[in-house]
């Protein structure tokens, strides 16, 4: 299918290339001499052609569906629609052969073990590198990856590069070449093991019938190996994943990656230094950690002697690493060496510490900082690319044949004040491969990039890596914040394959009594405010739902006065100004169609999805696929025309949103364990139900009139109008409603219900983190239920049929009290480091 469908499209596609760069059409990863398959993917396209182009289009749109429920995204900076970006994956795979990855092998951990005692001289020798004339000193101490206070550093087993990775790239003559080294914290191997989970289902036969090495030896010994860098090589130790948060590009990999390696994921403000000891804050105090796994770049991740304005890192995470009592992977300065610049140095600085020769080679790359590097530059300038010798976001990369004479001079001109800034590299065409499209099969390029895990002794090799794909055929960069794409990477198996993936079926160095780690703070802050924000969303959504649906069930003039009654309780809920006594029903549901569909509120559905994504974001490492997959649906629309706002759209689209939400309460309460992080969410829950039972009731009781039309509506709001018709088969009174929604320890909707589960989870918290019960605690809640079955409400006066509504607002006001002083407590005890997070109560009527 692809060589006779598209043949002829591949071969314009590289002549144009030919005529907008000049240089030679670009390796072809699939095909070979004459136009024939390459024999690793022979297997593959006879799969392919069996299947078909609409079965293939048919199977991908079940690969996007997983995707998107998945929640694989990819963050572009300076972007405003690129958050949460949808990640881009093609079905068709990069594949090599065993033997063509076996020689690819051995040069990436001869790469990794290079740069490793690179850095080692560099950092912890004496720098004979330098001194010998190996490394130029203007390399090293201009570079601002050089970290002075790191100098000296110890590390666990004279070892800096933990997990490297090398952006490859395959020239015309199909030599593959590193045009980049990863050194900090190089990202993309959650990228590559979710693609393969994606494309084995989508290609469940084909992958089986190719024989693709699995991923998953690779994890195991990325974790066996950080466990075995802890000081000491103690047992079980602490280990955590830290990330800048949720706004980095690649947050969903951090969140995967801790999850599948099963670390706690932590930002900066998550962990302390102690006594020369970083410790977690946990919900049972300070645990000591004992690796971390970064995803910080290294100058963030200490304001105190490292980048001083960072809001990222530890402080004092520097002193504890000099004292020994922490392995940080990769260890602090490592990104000194992802400066292009020592692309140039490498072949003969591996003859020199390794006595061999390169195994895999760089791009030919030039330093303008030697003499002879910036006389081949400036008489090639148009055959090169110029890059900045020092830091990956410092500018841009400049291609020489692209620019017009005046912009070329400029560059030189730039390039002469201060060459040691500048780098340049021989201009590869990437090779290409097929992407299949909704239109069939198109010709781009492809990069590769590659990793190696190491503890110094032993190696394990991603057996693939992350193929990134550029954004259309047209365009030979591939950039993921420029729209690239993404590829799983097939790695051919061979009979050796299979003996050492049985060997490393269970890590040498794997144990089976685990330490448990505590609960972060920070967790623990974010699982209850998600608890709030999403009982808070549902009690809006069924507010709106019961009050527009009593709006269009009757439209007679007979209806006015219950109008104007829906009005005051809406106003007196919080949701609309007071209204004015001449509005009709039109002027009511058009002012809660705009509550509705107004996005620039607080307290508007938009801002409370926002919220609840930020805090579901916060502990994405917390929650299962399915978890995450409901709460992937609670994302704002795009604005509604106001030509298509009416009551039916609206009540549809809370429908979908409150069945939504029902869905994540129950994967809650069925899929979570019973542990602080659960009791955290459900107190939430519990609280922010508290609060809207005493708003409801207050509101409903200042409403003047006969109280039954209004009562039904919000034993419906509370979803207990069966129960209610079950029990009594009468019409609405206030004393069965206060007894159903008040009393009623039974009813989930009702207020004793949720005073008895919170003082169950406040008194299991206690017990867990062995504090003893907080006398206040339970005296309030034991006061607040006693308060609730004491009060008397029959009066003489006829008014509200002999119901004294001034006891009960003078009741749910006592409630209301208690309520946000528990709610003060349990932050001031539990989350008091964490900036608040929002009102406690609902929010106060819009500004007019």
């Amino acid at each position: 299918m692809l060589e006779k469908h598209h043949g002829t499209a591949l071969i314009e596609a590289a002549g144009l290339r030919r005529t907008a760069s000049g240089m030679a059409a670009p390796h072809d990863e699939c095909f070979g001499q004459g136009g024939l398959p390459r024999p690793q993917w022979t297997a593959l396209i006879e799969a392919l052609e069996r299947l078909g182009a609409a079965r293939l289009n048919a199977r991908w749109d079940e690969g996007l569906r997983i995707i998107r429920e998945h929640g694989v995204t990819y963050n572009v900076y300076g972007d405003p629609q690129g958050r949460d970006r949808p990640w881009s994956l093609d079905p068709v795979p990069l594949i090599l052969s065993a033997p063509e990855w076996r020689s690819l092998e051995a040069g990436l951990i001869q790469r990794s073990r290079l740069l490793n005692w690179v850095l080692r001289d560099l950092y912890l020798g004496t720098q004979r590198l330098i001194a010998n004339g190996f490394i130029p000193p203007e390399l090293v101490y201009s570079n601002p990856g050089f970290l002075r206070p790191c100098r000296g550093l110890p590390v666990a087993g004279q070892v800096m590069l933990h997990l490297y990775g090398a952006d490859l790239v395959r020239s015309a003559s199909g030599q593959w070449m590193t045009f980049a080294d990863r050194t900090q914290s190089a990202s993309g191997t959650g990228y590559a093991h979710e693609n393969r989970k994606v494309v084995s289902r989508v290609l469940p036969d084909e992958i089986r019938e190719v024989s693709v090495r699995s991923l998953a030896p690779f994890f195991r010994s990325l974790r066996s190996f950080l466990e075995t860098l802890a000081p000491g090589r103690r047992e079980n130790p602490v280990m955590v994943l830290m990330t800048p948060g949720p706004l980095n590009a690649t947050y969903f990999e951090h969140a995967y990656l801790a999850r599948h390696l099963g670390i706690p994921l932590v930002e900066g403000a998550d962990l302390t230094v102690r006594d020369l000891r970083v410790c977690l804050k946990t919900l049972e105090g300070l645990q000591p950690v004992d690796v971390i796994l970064r995803r910080v770049d290294d100058s963030f991740c200490d304001p105190l002697e490292l980048r001083t304005e960072s809001v990222l890192g530890v402080p004092g995470l520097v002193q504890a690493a000099r004292a020994g009592h922490v392995t940080i992977a990769n260890a602090l300065g490592s990104g000194l060496v992802e400066s292009p610049a020592f692309l140039t140095f490498l072949p003969a600085l591996c003859r020199h510490l390794l006595d061999e020769d390169l195994l895999l080679p760089s791009v030919p790359t030039w330093w303008c900082g030697e003499a002879e590097g910036l006389r081949y530059v400036t008489g090639h300038i148009d055959r090169l690319v110029v890059k900045p010798a020092f830091g990956r976001r410092r500018g841009h990369s400049w291609f020489g044949h692209q620019l017009a004479a005046a912009d070329k001079t400029r560059l030189l001109e730039l390039i002469a004040s201060r060459p040691q800034d500048f780098v340049a590299q021989e201009c590869v065409l990437p090779s290409s491969a097929p992407v299949w499209t909704p239109g069939g099969f198109e010709r781009r390029s492809v990069l590769l990039r590659a990793y190696v895990a190491t503890n110094g002794g032993e190696h394990a090799v991603l057996p693939g890596g992350l193929t990134r794909v550029a954004a259309s055929v047209e365009d030979p960069l591939v950039s993921m914040q420029g729209g690239a794409g993404s590829k799983d990477t097939w790695i051919l198996r061979s009979d050796k394959d299979d003996d050492e993936e049985s060997a490393a079926a269970i890590p040498a160095h794997a144990s089976t009594d685990r330490r448990l780690t505590g609960l972060p703070s920070r967790a623990a802050d974010s699982l209850f405010w998600l608890g709030r924000y999403t009982e808070r969303f549902e009690q809006y959504l069924r507010v709106f739902r019961c009050v527009l649906g009593q709006l269009a069930s009757d439209t007679s003039p007979e209806s006015s006065d219950r109008d104007n009654r829906l009005g005051h309780l809406m106003a007196g809920i919080g949701f609309l100004l007071a209204t004015d006594p001449d509005d009709g029903p039109a002027d009511l549901t058009g002012r809660i169609l705009d509550w509705i569909y107004r996005f620039d509120g607080p307290g508007s559905i938009p801002d409370l999805m926002n919220r609840i994504r930020e805090n579901a974001a916060a502990v994405r490492d917390r929650l299962s696929g399915d978890t995450w997959q409901i709460l992937d649906r609670l994302v704002p629309q795009p604005e509604v025309p106001t030509t298509r706002r009416s009551i039916a759209h609206a009540h549809g689209m809370m429908q979908g949103l409150i069945l939504n939400l029902a869905a994540f309460n129950g994967l809650a309460m069925e899929n979570m364990t019973r542990g602080p992080g659960w009791r955290f969410l459900d107190s939430g829950r519990r609280l922010e139900r508290g609060f809207s039972i005493t708003t409801l009731m207050t509101a409903a009781a200042f409403v003047s009139g006969s109280p039954t039309p209004l009562l039904e509506m919000i034993l419906d709001i509370a979803d207990s109008g069966m129960t209610h018709r079950q029990r009594y088969f009468a019409s609405a009174r206030w004393p069965e409603v206060v007894e159903m929604l008040v009393r009623d320890v039974s009813n989930p909707r009702g207020l004793a219900f949720q005073l008895s589960a919170l003082r169950t989870h406040l008194e299991a918290l206690q017990s867990e983190f062995r504090v003893g019960v907080d006398d206040r605690w339970s005296a309030l809640i034991e006061g607040i239920q006693g308060r609730l079955l004491s009060a008397e409400f029959a009066r003489e006066a006829p008014k509200h049929e002999g119901f004294d509504v001034h006891t009960l607002i003078a009741l749910m006001e006592t409630c209301t009290q208690g309520l946000a002083g528990l709610s003060d407590d349990l932050t001031q005890r539990y989350f008091s480091h964490t900036h608040p997070q929002g009102p406690l109560t609902h929010p106060h009527p819009p500004e007019a």
